[in-house]
């Protein structure tokens, strides 16, 4: 009997590997056989000439890799890029963000997410860990463009218990969604908006139905030492005593988790994992970053992100990449650390196993859904490859992804986005811009005080 064609074939590139012992290596010469969204085999070119193929690609001088993911953004925030620069973080929350964002409506937040989404797709990213308002609009525009995604419906603890009961709806509602590329979380803001009985009353709702935690915590070192000096605990402190390292929770940024919090964060029953965003970091003039070299050491992963357009200006995992690199080099003192086959992993396999997708995604290999990005080295600020992980770290660029996959479905094809139109998206999104940005009513959603 005739086997059924694969539902795509790509041939003649090199591939991204991972051995059992978090080692990068390359296939060269292969080719990646996807069967109802989930890849079957890597073989040899050779071997898939005599397959059959409802579709095939040719990716001749390319490297695959699996899709990143953006492992903390808030997506819709693109409409907000460039409107409050080189501010602190306090004036940044409270001058600007906070107040524009109380003029947030839905439509804002879908147009925000197709743009951001167009943007992560172009720049290799399959999958995205969002944490913000109006989500249902988001999940929309996930299930629309293909994209995979870990979703929360952000709340504070002055919304009352309706913001908790909210997140919670949310997340039950949208878990599953998009034929499973929709995942769900709670998503509580952070310990200094939202109290500690509504943190403990999450991990009990976290417990309860199953779900994970997707939170800001230690943001930066002052959140750190405020948290301290008012109430004698750091905010990993309060993470612990409320029970959310009980249960599975993200943990956004930490570049304030100091010494005294990583016993706590080995010894969490809950599967702890960091999202670090350097490019943010940089831009607020914060003293530390994420202690991505002590939390490996604890065997807690440390996944990619950007945070969003309105601090970052950008959705950029690529540079992120390259970014955690050389912070890491220049905050450690040591041109060994981290190499760029470590910056890979981070990007791929921790990454994924961040927002839970450890087992799904991160990874090229027979079983693993088919989020797969094809890079083109041809160019010639990436001429010629001496180190391919050097060359794909440091010297390639988002720009060089040619085709972007998610479940076995191209979204985009050499260049060519295929699910959303931009042009029809920045134009909406600019008629709303003013509306959006006034700030003369003089509220804000929420007050930055640590």
């Amino acid at each position: 009997m005739t086997p059924s064609p694969a539902g795509l074939i790509i041939t003649r590139c090199t591939v991204l590997t991972h051995d059992d012992h978090e080692g990068i290596g390359f296939a060269e010469d292969a080719a990646i056989v996807v069967r109802d969204g989930v890849v079957e085999a890597v073989i040899s070119s050779a071997q898939a000439e005599e397959l059959s193929a409802t579709e095939r690609i040719d990716a001749h001088g390319q490297v695959a890799l699996p899709g990143l993911v953006n492992c903390h953004t808030h997506a819709p925030m693109v409409a907000l890029r460039g409107v409050a620069e080189d501010l602190p973080t306090e004036e940044w929350f409270n001058d600007v963000v906070w107040p524009v964002e109380s003029n947030l409506t839905e439509k804002d937040v879908e147009l925000g997410a197709l743009l951001a989404c167009a943007e992560m797709i172009r720049g290799g990213v399959t999958c995205f860990a969002d944490h913000y308002f109006s989500m249902d609009a988001v999940a929309a525009v996930v299930d629309e463009c293909g994209m995979r995604a870990h979703l929360g419906e952000a709340y504070f603890s002055s919304q009352g218990p309706q913001g908790r009961e909210r997140s919670l709806e949310f997340a039950l509602r949208h878990r599953g969604g998009a034929g499973g590329r929709i995942t769900t979380t709670l998503a509580p803001h952070a310990p200094y908006t939202v109290d500690d009985a509504d943190l403990a009353a999450t991990a009990e709702l976290a417990r309860e139905h199953g779900l994970p935690v997707h939170l800001h915590a230690s943001e930066n070192r002052d959140q750190a030492e405020a948290s301290l000096a008012r109430h004698g605990v750091t905010p990993i402190e309060v993470l612990r005593r409320t029970g959310i390292l009980d249960v599975d929770v993200l943990i956004a940024h930490g570049t304030g988790i100091l010494d005294r919090d990583l016993p706590l964060l080995r010894n969490a029953s809950g599967r702890v994992a960091v999202a670090s965003a350097p490019r943010g970091y940089l831009k607020f003039a914060w003293p530390t970053t994420t202690p991505v070299r002590a939390l490996r050491e604890l065997g807690i992963p440390v996944g990619l992100a950007t945070d969003g357009a309105a601090s970052n200006n950008s959705l950029d995992v690529w540079e992120s990449m390259a970014l955690t690199a050389l912070v890491q080099k220049s905050t450690t003192g040591d041109p060994r650390w981290l190499t760029a086959r470590q910056a890979l992993h981070h990007a791929t396999l921790q990454s994924a196993r961040a927002v839970g997708l450890g087992e799904a995604a991160g990874s090229i290999a027979p079983g693993r859904r088919a989020d797969i990005i094809l890079v083109d080295l041809t160019g010639p600020h990436t001429q010629p490859v001496h180190d391919l992980a050097a060359t794909l770290v440091h010297s390639a660029r988002s720009s060089d992804v040619r085709t972007t996959i998610v479940d076995g479905r191209v979204l985009m094809r050499d260049r060519e986005l295929l699910t959303i139109d931009v042009p029809a998206v920045v134009r909406e999104l600019g008629e709303r811009i003013p509306a959006l940005l006034d700030r003369s009513h003089g509220r804000r959603i929420q007050e930055y005080d640590t």
